[in-house]
This record gives C-alpha cells, structure tokens and sequence, in this order.
C-alpha cells in the first residue's frame, strides 16, 4: 500500500475527501502525515480526528530556505512518502522537494488550467477572475507540480458551467464539489502508474 503525504493550510476540504475515499475503499492508501505551514487550521483538526500525525512547518520559522527544504525533506522520509498530495497549500513548493520527488507531487488548482494559473490566482481570486472575464465554464485541474507555478503536466480535468449571476464565492462552492469527487479518483489512478 502506497503512502500519501498530504501539505494544507487551511480547512483540508479536499484533505478530507481523501480521508473518506480511503475510509470507504475508493482510494487503496494509507495518510502516514500531513504538513502545514499554519497553526490552528481546520485541516489539522481533520489529521487529529482521524489519528494522522501533522507536523507544522512554516518557512518564517528557518534561518533558510536550504534549512526549511532539509526538514522538509526529513519529515517526509520519515513518514515514507510515496507521494504529496497538496489540499490547499499556498507555499511554494522548495526546489529540493520537487527533484528529490520528482513526479510524485499532485495539486488541484480551481480552475481550467493554463487558464487563472500562477502566481496570486489561488482561491476566490480565481473565481473572481473568471467572472470579469465572461467565461461560461469553469472547473478545476490536478496537475503534477513542476518548479513553475501551476505549469506541470495535466493529469486531469472537470468542467463547470459559470452561471449568469455567479458570485466567486457560489462558483468556488460549485467547482469545490467537483474537486471533492475527482482529487481521490485521479490520486488513485495515479498511485497505480507508480512501481
């Protein structure tokens, strides 16, 4: 059974999707850790109730970005990750991180990449953005993580149609159901491409 390593640093709505499709025999995983980068969030509430261990680790709290990687990486051999599954983690990924797991790092983004992607486009900023521009759809992507912002290679996607008097928050809400149903789909199909 493959080990997932999930990052968040807010409510860990998408974290819990995973924590249920594991529960209900959707996704053959098992959680060994989750990091944030901010204390008293709701997903690590979710690690608390479901016995996942959480380590906080917040780049502010290192002398260097070479020291934050090197604990980085450290906590992430110790729970023997097979892949990162980041839920709503808005840091940068550390270079080292990237190489060292190179293809095993997954995001969602809330939005039809390349389009609304990089650097300021994460959560209502997003939507926002998609509805001054009058696009009719939506949705959201799982990517693999590159050394770019939201550039790595496309594992999958779903559409949301925009409505006519969306607000950025009724569109989050819409396009974060869908995430909830395709994040656990795509993670297990991807867990099965791994040797």
């Amino acid at each position: 059974m493959k080990n997932i390593v999930v990052f968040a640093s807010g409510s860990g709505s998408n974290f819990q999707s995973i924590i249920d499709a594991i529960q209900t025999g959707k996704l053959h995983a098992r959680i060994t850790g989750l990091i944030s980068n901010k204390e008293g969030i709701k997903a690590l509430e979710r690690a608390s109730n479901n016995s996942i261990p959480t380590a906080i680790l917040s780049v502010k709290d290192f002398n260097s970005i070479e020291e934050y990687s090197n604990t980085l990486l450290e906590q992430l051999f110790e729970w023997d990750a097979d892949i990162i599954v980041l839920a709503g983690f808005l840091r940068k990924i550390p270079s080292s991180v990237i190489q060292a797991y190179q293809n095993r790092i997954l995001n969602i983004h809330p939005s039809l990449l390349p389009k609304y992607g990089g650097k300021g486009f994460y959560g209502l900023n997003v939507h926002k953005a998609v509805i001054e521009s009058g696009d009719t759809v939506s949705g959201c992507t799982i990517h693999l993580v590159s050394e770019k912002y939201d550039e790595g290679p496309i594992l999958d996607q779903i559409e949301v149609p925009v409505l006519d008097n969306d607000t950025p928050e009724e569109l989050a809400a819409r396009i974060l159901e869908k995430e909830h149903e395709l994040y656990p789909i795509v993670i297990s199909d991807y867990l099965k491409t791994l040797n």
